[in-house]
């Protein structure tokens, strides 16, 4: 276990007062305990905070990329359709019939 060091802090008497208060309820423990307990609580929820504005920029940043992969493969299927298209269109027309058209059903 690492040693323990020493501050000071200076709070404003009323502060002091409900600081106190609170501790006697807490029976189990003295000012530093209780102190050395809020430090911990305090860094891990900055811990935490800094952790989700980092998952946060990264999930804009991956929505840049998934709408941009996104809008690419829309323009492929749409040039595929219209090839698509064009060939049902050539393959419309039965050659020596006098420009009978073929009826597709497509599912």
């Amino acid at each position: 276990m690492s040693e323990n060091k020493k501050i000071v802090i200076s709070l404003p008497q009323n502060l002091l007062e409900e600081f106190d208060e609170i501790v006697e309820c807490k029976s189990s423990r003295n000012r530093s305990k209780f102190i050395e307990e809020a430090v911990i609580l305090y860094i891990k929820e900055q811990r935490s905070v800094k952790t989700n504005e980092l998952m946060k920029r990264g999930y804009l940043e991956m929505a840049e990329i998934n709408c941009e992969i996104a809008e690419f493969g829309i323009s492929c299927d749409c040039q595929e359709l219209l090839k698509y298209e064009a060939e049902l269109a050539e393959s419309d027309i039965i050659y020596g019939t006098g420009g009978e058209k073929r009826r597709y059903f497509l599912c």
